[in-house]
Formats: C-alpha cells, sequence, structure tokens
C-alpha cells in the first residue's frame, strides 16, 4: 500500500501592508508574488524607525536614506515593488529588534492586487472639541472676568496675549495664560495678570485661546478680543 504524503500548502501572497509600531512589524514575515509591492505603515506610537534592506539583494532599499536617525510621523508610509524572486531582510538602522523579512515567490503576481486595509494609527491625532470659547465681560479692570468654553476631552488651556497698539509694531507680546479643562462646560478665572503674575497695563488686548489634549493635539485657535480698564 503506497503512503500518500501531504506537501505543505505555499504561503498566501496576501500580506501587502505591514503596521509598524510597538517596536516589531505587525506582520514579520511577507508573501507576495513577482511584480507586487508591500507598504509599511508607521502607526505609533512609536515612529523613529527605519525599514533598511540588510540582506545582499536588498543592501540599496531604505526608507530612510541618507539619514543616520529615522524621522517619520504617525501616518507615513512607504511602498516597495519587487520584481526578483528570493528573501529580502530587512531592519531599523536604529532598533535592531524592529525587523522582518518579504518572500517573493517566483509566481507571476497581480500588482492591481490590494487586499489588506490601511492598518489603523496606534496615536491619538484628533485635535480637541473646543468651542464655545468667550468671555463674560470683554471690558474689566484688576478683578479680571471669566473665561467660558466647553471642551470634548480633557486638556490644557492657554492664551496667548498681544497689547494692541496705534503705531508699529501693530501688536507686542504681553504674555500667557493657562487653565486645565475637562470634559464639558468650564468656567475659569481670566484675570487681569499673565500667568507669571505680571499685571496687565491698561490698553486693549486679543487673545489667542488654544486647548491642547494628553496626546499634544491642538484645537483651532480662538482670538479674544478685550480692554484692560
Amino acid at each position: 500500500m503506497a503512503l500518500l504524503l501531504a506537501a505543505p500548502a505555499p504561503a498566501l501572497a496576501v500580506s501587502h501592508k505591514v503596521a509598524i509600531g510597538d517596536f516589531r512589524w505587525s506582520t514579520p514575515v511577507v508573501n507576495v508574488d513577482l511584480g507586487e509591492h508591500v507598504t509599511w505603515f508607521w502607526v505609533g506610537p512609536d515612529t523613529e524607525h527605519s525599514v533598511t534592506g540588510i540582506s545582499a539583494n536588498d543592501g540599496t532599499l531604505d526608507s530612510d536614506a541618507g539619514r543616520a536617525v529615522p524621522v517619520h510621523r504617525a501616518g507615513d508610509k512607504f511602498s516597495l515593488t519587487f520584481n526578483t524572486p528570493g528573501t529580502y531582510e530587512f531592519q531599523c538602522k536604529l532598533h535592531a529588534i524592529v525587523r522582518g523579512e518579504v518572500v517573493v515567490s517566483a509566481a507571476a503576481g497581480n500588482p492591481a492586487l490590494d487586499p489588506d486595509p490601511d492598518p489603523p494609527l496606534a496615536v491619538d491625532v484628533v485635535p480637541p472639541d473646543f468651542s464655545q470659547v468667550r468671555l463674560a465681560r470683554r471690558t474689566f479692570g484688576a478683578t479680571g472676568t471669566r473665561l467660558r468654553f466647553a471642551l470634548g476631552e480633557r486638556a490644557t488651556i492657554d492664551a496667548e496675549l498681544y497689547r494692541l497698539n496705534s503705531r508699529r509694531p501693530a501688536r507686542t507680546y504681553a504674555g500667557y495664560m493657562l487653565w486645565r479643562g475637562h470634559v464639558g462646560y468650564d468656567d475659569v478665572a481670566f484675570r487681569a495678570r499673565t500667568h507669571g503674575g505680571r499685571r496687565l497695563r491698561p490698553g486693549r488686548y486679543v487673545a489667542i485661546v488654544r486647548a491642547t489634549d494628553a496626546a499634544h493635539n491642538d484645537s483651532r485657535a480662538a482670538r479674544l478680543h478685550f480692554t484692560v480698564r
């Protein structure tokens, strides 16, 4: 009786997109066919990684050619098309543990086939929802007034203060104010003093107010004009 041996199934060439984050490739071994491509996505939170060829057949391939330190932001991507069969080994030039390989078969591939979805980012890149920004009074004295706003997430609020001049320069920097805001409606003291305690001189001012969340995303700025008596 003949014994039939099952041959190992070939790897499917469908992993064309690789996420780089948490100091690793999401797919350490990527299988493609001739003419197909691989795209690497920097998803974070760590992004200081390169895709640098270290084997004999890919020594010139480098996502960060000419740079000793990889420079990337969350959402960056890098693509390579492979037209020669073989195994291509890659390694980050800063972190040796961030590595993987691309195995290219001798079968003709379909470059138009791109079945993988783009990997989602692992970092927050959405600015905070910062709205309804207003002063309770636009003219006030030493006691100040109230700054009111609404936040969609916890954030730090800062206001750059500029004194408006009738002559050039049209405005001069006067200092800044700083608060911590919570989710929902906020009502904080807006005094006629800067964060360092310096009193604002009588005159007209503009405050450029922003919210910054824990991931360092800045909201759009609100401009508030006011007068100190």
